[in-house]
């Protein structure tokens, strides 16, 4: 992150950030960059994951897995590009990282998210998730930008079960600019994304860009992300089994959950270290669950042998060679009594063949 403290504050400073909350609402509602967006139908990419595994790992200031919010970046260095950023990241980690960046085409997730990240130094390292955004240098490069990392904050909100709020505002939200961590935390004196934005929204768009029509992108992407709460739940049907299966090598395309999705309103995603995921361990499984999709769902256990009462669902890719333990079980006592009955057999035709013999003997001396 070649980051430059920006000093040229004083263009900001005579308005203050709070006496441009009614111009920055204003242009968030007639943003020429969230306009461009909609009438284009950009669709923001997916998150390719690339985590290295020489980031540390400490918790968040409530645990693992529990930020408060997200923290957008941008690098200040015209020209660099994603991969150049993340290798000097990856070189200079002791100094500063950040959980992902993203450019106009990619978004690329390099650190886990459910541990802290060195970016906007203390306290707010130990509260937020954060990512860097390279400049980019087109109309349509910094349009998609907006998109994937307006989606991009969105997607972290609703996988941490963070509410929207504009902490441009109060101080006490969930989406965050650096400069608003740096105003209201300290920690650094960073001023980022603000410049940024509005220079190439004036450059491609003849108006600058703001946090604020930013947040309104982040927004409506995390409402659509839970328009699902208002679909009608598919149907299951539930069996008891005692079966068994192993992690098949697909297993990341998928998500493990904690109850069926799609069929139950509290399914949620759940982080597949909570079952020591490795590509064909064996996990049992104690129920499947048929969707009125045809879809097939499986509960599986943390590990084959646990005492716990927890329990998680995945989809039937997840898993290869799923085997009725109990059929096992029973064959091999049929094969038992086979043999026993067998063995029998054997035993009353050698008796009988023992007795006649003994009879014939017994007249011949007669």
């Amino acid at each position: 992150m070649h980051k430059v403290v920006l000093t040229a504050v004083a263009a900001l400073g005579a308005i203050g950030i709070f006496g441009a909350t009614s111009m920055t609402t204003a242009n968030a509602a007639s943003s020429k960059v969230n306009n461009y967006i909609s009438s284009k139908n950009i669709k923001p990419a997916k998150v390719t994951k690339s985590i290295w595994s020489g980031f540390p790992k400490n918790k968040y200031r409530h645990g693992k897995g529990k930020p408060e919010g997200v923290v957008v970046h941008e690098t200040a260095n015209p020209s660099s590009t994603i991969y150049n950023e993340i290798a000097y990241m990856k070189r200079n980690y002791n100094n500063a990282f950040v959980h992902s960046f993203v450019d106009g085409s990619r978004i690329i997730n390099i650190a886990n998210t459910d541990y802290l990240a060195w970016g906007v130094g203390y306290p707010g390292n130990a509260r937020y998730v954060q990512f860097e955004q390279v400049e980019v240098h087109s109309k349509s490069a910094f349009a998609h930008e907006v998109a994937n990392a307006s989606w991009y904050t969105a997607y972290l909100l609703h996988k941490y079960n963070l509410k929207p709020n504009d902490a441009a505002y109060d101080y006490k939200g969930t989406v965050w600019s650096h400069k608003a961590v740096a105003h209201k935390l300290g920690g650094s004196t960073h001023t980022d994304p603000i410049g940024y934005y509005a220079s190439a929204g004036k450059k491609y768009f003849g108006q600058k860009y703001t946090m604020a029509a930013f947040y309104k992108m982040v927004k409506s992407y995390y409402n659509d992300m839970n328009s699902t709460k208002h679909t009608k739940l598919a149907s299951a049907t539930y069996t008891s089994v005692n079966q068994e299966a192993k992690l098949s090598s697909k297993y990341t395309k998928y998500y493990l959950y904690n109850h069926v999705k799609g069929a139950n309103k509290n399914a949620k995603r759940q982080s597949w270290s909570k079952i020591a995921p490795k590509v064909g361990k064996s996990y049992s499984i104690d129920m499947t669950a048929k969707k009125s999709n045809g879809s097939t769902w499986y509960r599986i256990k943390p590990s084959k042998n646990t005492t716990s009462k927890t329990r998680y669902w995945v989809y039937s890719g997840n898993l290869m060679n799923v085997q009725d333990v109990a059929t096992e079980t029973a064959s091999a006592t049929s094969t038992s009594a086979s043999s026993e009955s067998n063995a029998a057999s054997s035993s009353s035709a050698t008796e009988s063949s023992v007795s006649s013999s003994s009879a014939s003997s017994v007249s011949s001396s007669n």
